[in-house]
This record gives structure tokens, C-alpha cells and sequence, in this order.
């Protein structure tokens, strides 16, 4: 079974091993910030998305790369937005999505979705099904990452759905590893959303 598991290493450079495992490790710890509404989310998620922009890109996983690009600029927008207060008051606490941010959601969901086909068709990666996966599930990743960064209940629901996607995925590519890493993803991501709505609901009572 573990052969199974981890036999597409077997022709792997041991340092790009080596990348991914510490980029998995600041993934979980990332996540685990996030779930405790942590500042700490941010930094963790820099060194993982660093990681894994340069692994991707190298493993001709564009899409996949082009994520952690964009999770590497946001995550710089999020530590910031995370910290702006008015006096000793958070400016931006945990909050519901507005109408006019499901607007903007859709339109970054949609826009993100033309430019990684454009970029796929440029230079030829339709080549299995999985690439048709990548990218609705880049579109995906992008609105999510956006809502976290804007502090939004709502980003958990999109990281469930992704992550739950990934899981297959990331498998079929031939990165177990990092499966498994979005297998834990999955739960911690639920109980993020339990841990957010629960906090929400102290503020409204």
C-alpha cells in the first residue's frame, strides 16, 4: 500500500522531496493560524506558497504555480489588512459577505478563470483531464484567498470545496504528499468555518 502511495518519488530529486515536505508543514501550520484566526497565518503562508510557486512552475503545473503566486501576494495584503486597527479596535474582524463583494467575488472567480485558459491554450498544457480540473480549481482558490484576506466567514466554504477537489488531484498528478496535506486541509477547513460562525454569533449575542 505505502508503495503505492509514494512510488511516483521514486525518480524525484531528494531535495524537491525536501521542498515539498517543509512547504507542507508551513501549509498545516498556516491553516492551523487561519482556523484560530491567528495573524501568524500570513508568515507561515509566505515560506509554503514561496515553495511551492518555485516547485509548481518547475513541475510544469502552471496553473497550480500561478496559485501560490497569487497566495504569496495576498497573503502580504492579508497580513496587513489583519493588522490595521482604530485605536485598540480591529478595523477588519471576522465579517459576513456583503452583496457588493459576492459581485467582485464573481467577477474574480470568472476573470481568473479566462486567464488561466488563456495561459494553458498559450503554451499547450490541455493535455489530460486533470488540466481542465486546474483550472476551474484555480478560480476557486483565487476567490477564496481574496475572502480570507478580507477576513470573510465565507472563505472557508470555498477552501473546503477546493480542497476536497485537490485531494484526487494532487494525487493522480503524482504528489501524495501533498494529497495528504489537503486531506488534512479538508478537516482543519471545517472546523475553521465552526470556529469563525461561532465567534460571529458571540458578537451578535
Amino acid at each position: 500500500m505505502l508503495e503505492y502511495l509514494f512510488s511516483q518519488y521514486k525518480d524525484y530529486p531528494t531535495y524537491e522531496i525536501a521542498l515539498e515536505l517543509i512547504a507542507i508543514f508551513f501549509g498545516l501550520w498556516s491553516v492551523w493560524c487561519a482556523k484560530k484566526d491567528n495573524i501568524w497565518v500570513f508568515p507561515t503562508g509566505l515560506v509554503s506558497t514561496f515553495i511551492y510557486a518555485y516547485l509548481l512552475w518547475k513541475w510544469n503545473l502552471l496553473g497550480d504555480s500561478m496559485i501560490n503566486g497569487y497566495y504569496f501576494v495576498m497573503s502580504i495584503y492579508g497580513w496587513y489588512h489583519w493588522t490595521r486597527k482604530k485605536g485598540e479596535v480591529e478595523e477588519f474582524p471576522i465579517s459576513t459577505i456583503t452583496n457588493k463583494e459576492k459581485i467582485i467575488g464573481l467577477i474574480i472567480f470568472v476573470l481568473t478563470l479566462i486567464f488561466v485558459i488563456i495561459v494553458y491554450l498559450y503554451f499547450g498544457k490541455f493535455s489530460n483531464w486533470y488540466s481542465y480540473v486546474d483550472t476551474f480549481l484555480t478560480a476557486i482558490f483565487f476567490v477564496g484567498m481574496w475572502l480570507m484576506a478580507k477576513r470573510k466567514i465565507e472563505n472557508w466554504i470555498f477552501w473546503i470545496v477546493g480542497d476536497l477537489i485537490s485531494i484526487p488531484l494532487y494525487f493522480a498528478k503524482g504528489y501524495t504528499f501533498t494529497s495528504l496535506q489537503f486531506l488534512v486541509f479538508t478537516i482543519v477547513a471545517v472546523y475553521g468555518y465552526l470556529e469563525w460562525k461561532r465567534v460571529l454569533q458571540q458578537k451578535i449575542g
